[in-house]
């Protein structure tokens, strides 16, 4: 039976969920639509999702549609969880953004279409909510067509708007066919001709939508099932059904991973081609998927290497033994004993298994645009929380989320984490408390800073030499790097000059080292040079065995490599720079003699203005640190009229007040003595 793979997406409250329970009711899957309210859904299955009545984490459930299957995804509307919608984003065959007829295009729906479009995934999109007061349909329309910037094909119009009655009257209308005709120059000559047989529209429509080059858009209510029949028709007959061959080389993408009820890893996984089978054995690491974060380079965890041009990349390949095998049908996820490419399969027995990870030969290949987390709190463990568990629950909560950090302070006993938002922090805690019975607090939300060199800097020490108590030669120079490239180690020594593995050493403590700069921010940005290396050979006693003490091991360069970086940062310098959202502030134009002295106060740089209608329309720069005080002054500024939209954009230098510091959680390469002192337990000059 054919395959297809679809999302559902929208801003958090446009009705997405409860599409969702539409589509499964109508396919006959379920008996009784849940509601978001009542917490009684199919795919919030959290009990955090069913008291907040949001999507936290992504959910799949299948249906029959017309002789096709449809594995349908769930995603989080909320922007504190776009993360676990765009890990989604890579393993559909199209998707349905939903849009409120109330609210129009919201922040999340604009973030959405974009990334949507990037990856030329085929869209319908289904504007929500029609029986609702207040909703509207050629306004709602217009602003897509403007704020969105995507070529839409309207497929009718809605009557009765803001009652229960509200329908959809389907229909291609001239608007649709000048949408279809901007896209394809023979349909737009037969225009000029005449009038165009229907069949040649659907025909267009069709092959236009599965290119992703226009986007068809129902108007209906998910609550009442007002046009919800015909959007299912869109998607059975507008939107590609799965490829590959099950009789090719295993090749598969892993989205999420989650823990049983024993704590074992299930994987979420798209397979794009070949058959997996339990029992089989299979390669997977590194390599099905990009991902790309937008400013800093995330710590490597690397477990082998290759050496290239002069490069060591960072690579991580293993193999794992598939136990158990489940896919997707009729509305839940049932045991099998194979599946085939097109199939979305949960996956026993991979107990390494992490998100990103390609199952089999690297294939389909999507990057990711993540935006980094922005903020940092430090857990605080309630009485009677054992500081253990809590650090083991945390890590295995960022093994579910690779872009939740975890920072660790052995010194201070306390532990970090890297989140989006307050909502996301809410989730955490109630996370610990339900799944691992563990009880915290949170102290005050902080802002993440990061360091970029600002100059070239060079540092070496030499084997034997003093102050160096390592058995070990160190060259590096740090030198700046582009905006947005991350970290880059190269060597500029000959690879044979001394064992593999004290170049991996080296390499790998350089990534961890970069995690704590000359303020305590991560460094990146910056591509650092091995120019010297040297080593004590294998060395013994007479009739003895080998001789640490005359003889190099890693822990010689392991620990020399901090000191030696640390002083090239230095001498190169280094830039504290703060994260900066992009906004779009829509608010009544009588109210902007308020509204700009405010901006200025919080660091907020407007770079251009407009008009729309009676509002005005601002758009520019704010630090992210000042974007939760903006959310609260704005209501009371613009009478409650004001919209903000805000993104993280890009970082800055910090321009405003001291330069931030964080305090370090390793041994302090910059301060000699106290880093000889707890690492070697001997003081040098």
């Amino acid at each position: 039976m054919p395959l297809l793979n679809l999302g559902i997406l929208a801003h958090v409250d446009a009705g997405k969920t409860s599409l969702t329970e539409r589509l499964l009711h109508t396919a006959g899957v379920i008996d009784e639509i849940g509601s978001v309210d009542a917490g009684s859904t199919t795919t919030d299955t959290l009990a955090l999702e069913r008291r907040r009545g949001i999507t936290i984490k992504s959910a799949v459930v299948s249906f029959p549609l017309d002789g096709v299957t449809v594995n349908l995804i769930d995603t989080p509307g909320h922007p504190d969880f776009i993360a676990e919608v765009e890990r989604v984003l890579g393993v559909l065959d199209g998707a349905v953004l939903v849009v409120s007829a109330v609210e129009g295009v919201q922040a999340q729906t604009r973030v959405l279409m974009r990334t949507l479009h990037r990856l030329r995934i085929p869209t319908l999109v289904f504007v929500n909510k029609i029986d609702r007061r207040g909703a509207r349909d050629t306004a709602v329309l217009r602003q897509m067509a403007q704020r969105l910037a995507v070529p839409l094909v309207p497929m009718g119009t809605a009557a009765g708007l803001g009652t229960r009655a509200a329908r959809f009257l389907p229909g291609l209308g001239p608007a649709a066919l000048e949408a279809l005709a901007d896209q394809d120059d023979d349909l737009l000559a037969a225009c000029l001709d005449g009038e165009v047989p229907q069949a040649r529209l659907r025909r267009a429509l069709a092959a236009q939508t599965r290119d992703a080059r226009v986007h068809p858009v129902y108007f209906g209510s998910a609550i009442t099932g007002a046009g919800v029949s015909e959007l299912t028709d869109g998607i059975r007959r507008l939107l590609p059904t799965a490829a590959g061959d099950p009789d090719g080389p295993l090749s598969g993408t892993v989205f999420k991973v989650e823990r049983g009820p024993a704590g074992e890893k299930v994987a979420y996984a798209r397979l794009f081609s070949g058959t997996l089978r339990v029992r089989d054995r299979i390669p997977f690491g590194d390599g099905g998927s990009a991902h790309r974060d937008t400013s800093i380079d995330r710590e490597a965890r690397v477990t082998d290497g290759r050496v290239t041009d002069g490069r060591v990349t960072p690579t991580r390949a293993t193999e794992g033994r598939v136990t158990a095998l489940a896919v997707f049908d009729h509305g839940t996820d049932t045991r099998a004993d194979h599946a085939g490419a097109g199939r979305i399969v949960k996956v026993w027995g991979l107990g390494g298994i992490r998100i990103g990870d390609a199952l089999g030969t690297p294939g389909r290949s999507y990057e990711h645009h993540f935006a980094p987390p922005t903020l940092e709190t430090v857990v605080v463990p309630g009485p009677g929380t054992d500081r253990r568990s809590l650090h083991l629950a945390l890590t295995q909560l960022a093994e579910q989320d690779p872009l939740i950090g975890v920072r660790h302070d052995e010194r201070r006993g306390e532990t970090s984490v890297s989140l989006y938002g307050e909502v996301q922090k809410e989730v955490v805690q109630a996370t610990l408390a339900d799944e691992y019975g563990l009880d915290v607090t949170f102290r005050e939300t902080t802002t993440l800073c990061i360091e970029r060199p600002v100059g070239t800097g060079h540092a070496v020490e030499f084997n034997k030499k003093d102050p160096n108590p390592f058995l070990a030669t160190v060259g590096l120079r740090v030198d700046p790097a582009p905006p947005g490239t991350g970290v880059a180690f190269r060597l500029e020594v000959e690879l044979g000059s001394m064992p593999y593995a004290f170049f991996k050493a080296v390499e790998d403590t350089v990534r961890e080292t970069l995690g704590q700069g000359l303020h305590g921010w991560q460094v990146t940005d910056c591509a650092v040079a091995m120019t010297h290396s040297g080593y004590s050979p294998r060395q013994s006693h007479a009739h003895q065995g080998f001789d640490k003490s005359m003889s190099s091991t890693g822990y010689d360069f392991r620990g020399l490599t901090p000191l030696v970086l640390t002083e090239a940062l230095r001498r190169a310098g280094t830039l504290v720079h703060e994260p900066m959202h992009r906004f779009r502030l829509e608010a009544p134009a009588d109210t902007l003699g308020a509204l700009l002295p405010v901006l200025a106060r919080l660091g907020a740089v407007p770079e251009t203005a407009g008009t729309h209608g009676t509002a005005c329309v601002l758009e520019g720069t704010v630090p992210a640190a000042r974007v939760h005080a903006l959310e609260q002054r704005l209501p009371g500024l613009t009478r409650g009229e004001g919209e903000l939209e805000t993104a993280f954009d890009h970082y800055a230098p910090v321009v405003r007040g001291a330069v931030p510091e964080r305090p370090r959680t390793d041994h302090n390469p910059l301060n000699r003595k106290e880093y000889l002192l707890n690492v070697t337990r001997r003081i040098g000059e």
